[in-house]
């Protein structure tokens, strides 16, 4: 017995030396906090939220994007959207973003970069489009610190696009408009394909949602299935790595 625990006792500065190098590998802490988002991503996302002190690399829609920072902004968390002067404020508050809380950069310019790492510094949620032509995946010394920020901040960054060592790609895709009639009508709602796919799992989660629906709510279809084609694998080892 005596044995048993001083090989016990040995062992502890291994499993912390351990845990840390695993933190610094996969860029966030094993413990880090999950910031939770609406309830439709609940079953998609890894740990059912938004990790805090990470990056995902999400697709290029509006709705997506202000779906998932609406949770967080409703429960008091301040956001900043940069570098998408398209996004309306009346577009943000039908999600349910608090316009008060809300920090707008629509054209940071060459410098977008160093202006989401100096405004991740104090807001806990940053979304950022980079600009067309932009390599993510070669950022340099102010990625790197931009990664370090997050980090150390505990503040969520999504990226509409690739981002190196993303904590998850949410992708979406097949959608469906309703609404519309026999060449006249309105557009009242939009149903489509939801994909999640992270460093954690080797296969994608996938959920049919209205994004939004006619009243412009967002609602879940059906249960979430899993699978990952190996032509979806190469794809999403490649957004992550830019």
């Amino acid at each position: 017995m005596r044995a048993i625990v001083r090989d016990q006792a040995e062992a502890v500065p291994d499993i912390h030396a351990l845990r840390d190098r695993l933190e610094r590998m996969q860029g966030r802490r094993l413990d880090a906090p999950v910031l939770p988002t609406h309830p439709a991503f609940t079953s998609l996302l890894p740990g059912g939220g938004l990790r805090s002190g990470s990056a995902y690399a999400i697709a290029r829609s509006m709705s997506l994007l202000l779906a998932l920072m609406a949770r967080p902004s409703q429960d008091g968390a301040w956001c900043g959207v940069v570098g998408m002067p398209e996004l309306g404020a009346e577009a943000a508050e039908k999600y349910g973003l608090d316009l008060d809380r809300l920090v707008f950069i629509p054209d940071p310019g060459p410098r977008w970069l160093a202006v989401t790492a100096t405004i991740a510094e104090v807001l806990p949620v940053v979304a950022v489009r980079p600009p067309a032509g932009a390599n993510t995946a070669r950022g340099g010394a102010e990625a790197t610190r931009l990664a370090a920020r997050l980090r150390d901040r505990g503040t969520v960054l999504l990226v509409q696009g690739p981002w190196p060592q993303a904590e998850a790609v949410i992708d979406v895709a097949d959608p469906r408009w309703a609404g519309l009639g026999e060449g006249h009508g309105y557009l009242a709602g939009r149903e489509l394909t939801v994909s999640v796919r992270s460093k954690r799992t080797p296969t994608a989660r996938r959920a049919r949602m209205l994004l939004p629906a006619a009243d412009g709510s967002i609602e879940l279809l059906g249960a979430p299935t899993e699978r990952l084609l190996p032509r979806e694998r190469t794809e999403y080892r490649q957004r992550v790595a830019g």
